[in-house]
């Protein structure tokens, strides 16, 4: 009697078992078949913020420059996080100075100096792109607003 429930009970944890692990493969399908942003994506998004960053520095909107170059900080971190297998992440690290120049600039709300930093941040993001054999891809200062839905200026 007592040999069979200890049998009974280990059939009992067997099939406990095979049912947690058949959950466990079905959770692992669905998170293998989950959408996560390409590079691409996150390059698309960190180029918007980009120009945004440029229209409130020049219109001296210091806390929208200071949410844009966050922006561009979280979407990095992203990238690192979600395209770990993409070669180019090992070259961003050499972003963070550039991008270490502007946050400064913002905090202390000096055009010239933000001016300045911004075009160091442009050439660096071009210098990775280059590193990256990703060189015909080419940022500039923006010429025209990325958005004609936002005001850049200072709120009153």
């Amino acid at each position: 009697m007592a040999i069979q429930c200890i049998l009974a009970s280990c059939k009992q944890q067997s099939n406990q078992v095979n049912q947690l692990q058949q959950k466990v493969d079905s959770l692992q399908k669905q998170l293998a078949e989950t959408y996560k942003p390409g590079f691409g994506e996150f390059m698309s998004g960190i180029q918007t913020h980009h120009a945004k960053l440029w229209f409130a520095g020049i219109n001296q909107n210091w806390p929208l420059a200071d949410f844009e170059v966050h922006e561009i900080q979280e979407s990095l971190d992203d990238i690192r996080q979600f395209c770990k297998d993409r070669p180019e992440v090992k070259a961003m690290g050499m972003i963070n100075p550039a991008i270490d120049s502007v946050v400064n600039a913002v905090r202390q709300k000096d055009l010239t100096l933000f001016k300045s930093d911004f075009m160091l941040l442009t050439s660096t993001c071009n210098n990775c792109h280059k590193a990256t054999d990703h060189g015909f891809n080419i940022v500039t200062a923006p010429t025209s607003l990325p958005v004609v839905n936002q005001d850049f200026k200072p709120g009153q």
